[in-house]
């Protein structure tokens, strides 16, 4: 295997513990009552570890900019607790960042559960025309 694949593939564990360690730390840890359900999405971890990238969504779009807030403010805590768990030399700096495409998931869906119903408004018409 050349060497690149293998630093993307060490890379690839490192972001799905760092998501999971994340995961288990909000449910448990994160006691700010601004922030709301959050659900992490994904990671990326740049190639030298000293950034990533955290993608979530909230269930209420109301809560979103406060739990941004909250997330924001509690970054330092969870890089610590981090470290605490993960046993690699440098623990990322975190950047939440919201995702829009579960957002755009819904609304497509919706979009073609409308297309659909008016095919079959439209079917019917012409069918009890005949």
């Amino acid at each position: 295997m050349p060497k690149a694949k293998r630093g993307f593939a060490r890379a690839d564990r490192v972001a799905d513990q760092i998501q999971r360690e994340l995961a288990e730390l909000l449910q448990k840890g994160l006691k700010d009552p601004r922030a709301g359900w959050i659900t992490l999405t994904g990671v990326e971890v740049t190639r030298d570890y000293s950034q990533a990238k955290i993608y979530y969504t909230v269930m209420d779009e109301k809560t979103r900019e406060v739990t941004a807030e909250a997330l924001q403010h509690a970054a330092g805590y969870l890089r610590g607790e981090l470290g605490r768990r993960l046993s690699i030399f440098t623990t990322p700096q975190l950047q939440f960042v919201y995702d829009e495409s579960v957002e755009r998931g819904v609304r497509m869906s919706h979009l073609i559960d409308e297309v659909i119903e008016q095919d079959r408004d439209v079917t019917r018409d012409e069918g009890g025309s005949e």
